[in-house]
């Protein structure tokens, strides 16, 4: 458990904890894929999905300005031309309207569910400085004033920017030096086990798990400081009102 009078700053994910309330982003996407009738399997899209991370990792797609609509776009985009390519999908199984669809959902679940949750990010920083820790696309500021919570942050470290990528955690470490004081005094908030609660307890820091439904099973002993399934429940970790 956490002392909560103890807690001066907080660390933030941002994909996967604050974007889709611990849901795994390839599940977020295969949910769109089957409500849009997209006639492939799970392995299938696992494949493409996996081809498209790998893609957008090593070969400059998105743009700084990109919002999260045109990253989705980009994003799915490479997905369908994959299944395409290799056979998983006819071209003229709707390819083109199959991207509208599935990016436009994604988009329209973020948006709706950040809507949510930001009076519950402006509460926290109210009351504590707040910095933001993200494996992203060099494009994380655009998507954050896309969905007015940017100014929820006092700094932001972005993988694609500073060159270190989760689970490394130095990545941490560079946001304790941002909030310049002890790791001990700072809780991060994270989805992944993998890439958030075990570097960041390396790290010296208290940690929250906003855990749900994952990409590959966590070891059943896997576990943080305080463990909750839902965004919202942060409001009773730091007793807001």
């Amino acid at each position: 458990m956490i002392n909560i009078d103890e807690i001066k700053g907080i660390i933030f994910d941002y994909g996967g904890t604050i974007d889709s309330n611990g849901k795994h982003w390839a599940e977020v996407l295969w949910e769109s894929y089957q409500n849009n009738n997209i006639p492939v399997t799970k392995e299938q899209f696992r494949e493409a999905y996996v081809y498209g991370e790998r893609y957008l990792a090593t070969n400059l797609v998105i743009m700084p300005e990109d919002n999260f609509q045109i990253l989705l776009k980009k994003k799915v985009d490479l997905q369908i031309k994959y299944l395409v390519d290799n056979g998983y999908l006819r071209k003229e199984d709707k390819s083109e309207s199959y991207i509208v669809a599935v990016s436009d959902q994604c988009y329209n679940f973020v948006r709706n569910l950040i809507s949510e949750e930001k009076p519950v990010l402006v509460d926290l920083h109210k009351k504590y400085p707040m910095v933001l820790v993200s494996n992203f696309y060099g494009n994380v500021n655009a998507v954050l004033r896309d969905f007015g919570i940017f100014e929820c942050f006092d700094s932001i470290i972005e993988s694609a920017v500073v060159g270190v990528r989760k689970p490394d955690p130095a990545i941490f470490g560079l946001g304790v030096d941002e909030l310049n004081m002890s790791a001990e005094e700072i809780v991060v908030i994270g989805d992944s086990h993998g890439k958030d609660i075990i570097p960041a307890t390396k790290t010296g820091c208290k940690t929250i798990w906003l855990k749900g439904l994952g990409w590959e099973k966590d070891d059943e002993n896997a576990t943080a400081d305080v463990v909750i399934t839902n965004f919202m429940e942060l409001k009773d970790v730091f007793q807001l009102k």
